[in-house]
């Protein structure tokens, strides 16, 4: 079966753009918003990635391909050692597809749910390792607004990188609106004073205040407010007005004046820059460049012997799932053959014209042909994280794309 041939990768034309014939799929993952996650090795190159995919349709019904078109449009511009980095975008009739690195530490969730303890020292790095993320990501007027502790994904020393950018936006000014209602936890009390009172709007801070939420969480094993999806928002503002956060007589007194200050309740005072964090006297003994260069040490190193995640999704894919990715080549052939037959079933021309609208304004990303282009070295940032003057320009650029803004005529955003 494959003879001599069988250990022989395949070869790819370097200017055939990526496609999803290039990809071994190995087992799925995960699964997000809207999208699943699975393991996948790129055949010729033999190198493991997770494979992020969303399937069209659904996502057109959803309304949530301009979610999907953010995502893309900002993760291609961006390269970090703390992010969870995008390496190939490409689309076929069913689904859209992001290449990233892969990370098999699992997400800090998923340890709390294994109620893994994480130790001052553990969170400390943690806290450094994701200052220096925000920093970057602020260079680039982003705003992730989606930090916790579902979106830290650690690779197997157990550094932290950050994930998710569908709801993560590009600074125009003070942002009054948001689409975070699904991550009330973590969210700075003036982006609720924006829901209720039309507040003057929020920036930047918004991260580090979700910064310490979640460096809360991890040394206490819950948050210091008792916020959930469901609360009302006049309930939070309330909160916020009357209680006050209790830090465990435990930790160390550094730490929890660092808490305090990404804790602030007025962004104005709020630690919102790396700068500020590197001031906090809890941090004066840490080497930065060290840091940056994942030189130390994490105090907590996932488990090498097993996937962390749920084993769940790998059942949910092979049994649940009406249209698995491991049969998409059949599957698309298939339909492909009926196209061309009298029974083939057409869908509505509203569904039609999305679909076509989608498969147009798609973003193809190809890291590796970009650097060839470039004529860079695999290495795009230099050890004081800045990125080329060309990738820049692509965020700068991704202000105004129409992809942003399109809108269907019917009210099917894409």
């Amino acid at each position: 079966m494959g003879g001599n041939h069988s250990h022989k990768p395949p070869v790819f034309d370097e200017n055939e753009e990526v496609n999803f014939d290039h990809f071994q799929i190995l087992r799925a993952i995960g699964k997000g918003s809207f999208g699943k996650v699975c393991i996948v090795q790129k055949r010729d190159t033999k190198k493991m990635y997770a494979m992020k995919y969303m399937n069209k349709q659904k996502c057109i019904e959803r309304d949530e391909v301009r979610n999907v078109f953010r995502e893309l449009q900002i993760m291609r511009g961006l390269d970090h050692p703390f992010l969870v980095n995008l390496w190939y975008s490409f689309q076929d009739e069913e689904d859209m597809f992001m290449v990233v690195d892969l990370l098999l530490g699992g997400d800090l969730r998923y340890h709390l749910q294994q109620n893994v303890h994480f130790t001052e020292g553990a969170v400390k790095l943690y806290i450094c390792e994701l200052a220096l993320a925000l920093e970057y990501l602020q260079r680039f007027h982003i705003i992730h607004r989606d930090i916790k502790p579902d979106n830290i994904l650690l690779d197997e020393h157990g550094h932290v990188h950050i994930t998710d950018f569908n709801i993560a936006t590009i600074v125009r000014g003070a942002e009054k609106a948001s689409s975070m209602a699904g991550t009330k936890p973590y969210m700075a009390p003036e982006v609720f004073q924006v829901y209720v009172e039309g507040g003057p709007g929020y920036s930047y801070p918004v991260d580090w205040w979700s910064l310490g939420i979640t460096a809360y969480e991890l040394l206490r094993g819950w948050r210091p407010y008792e916020i959930h999806s469901a609360t009302p928002i006049e309930e939070i503002l309330n909160m916020f007005k009357v209680e006050r956060v209790h830090y465990s007589s435990t930790w160390c007194k550094g730490m929890v004046a660092l808490l305090k200050k990404l804790l602030t309740k007025d962004p104005e005072s709020r630690l919102s820059s790396l700068g500020d964090v590197q001031s906090a006297p809890y941090l004066a003994d840490m080497n930065w460049d060290a840091v940056f260069e994942k030189a130390l040490t994490p105090g907590f190193v996932p488990s090498k012997g097993r996937l962390n995640c749920d084993p769940t999704f790998e059942l949910e894919e092979m049994i649940l799932e009406s249209r698995p990715l491991h049969k998409k080549k059949k599957r698309l052939a298939k339909n492909r053959s009926k196209d061309g037959t009298k029974d083939s079933c057409p869908l509505n021309g509203h569904l039609q014209q999305c679909l076509e609208t989608v498969r147009k304004e798609f973003i193809i990303f190809n890291r590796d042909k970009l650097r060839r282009q470039q004529g860079q070295t695999s290495q795009l940032l230099d050890t004081e994280g800045r990125a080329g003057s060309q990738t820049q320009g692509k965020l700068q650029d991704g202000c105004n794309n129409n992809i942003l803004g399109h809108t269907c005529s019917r009210g099917c955003s894409s």
